[in-house]
């Protein structure tokens, strides 16, 4: 199994982030609240 994750494919790219980005996520993430009651999901985003 490993052995078919190790290599990387030529048409594969690299990436990456902005640190804000990566901050709005992590605090989308501490925001969002899912309560399931009688059958049906709720999300709440707690600002």
């Amino acid at each position: 199994m490993e052995q078919l994750y190790t290599k990387t494919s030529p048409q594969c790219k690299l990436v990456t982030a902005s640190e804000e980005t990566v901050r709005f996520l992590l605090d989308y993430s501490k925001s969002l609240s899912i309560v399931e009651a009688d059958g049906m999901t709720i999300e709440n985003n707690l600002n």
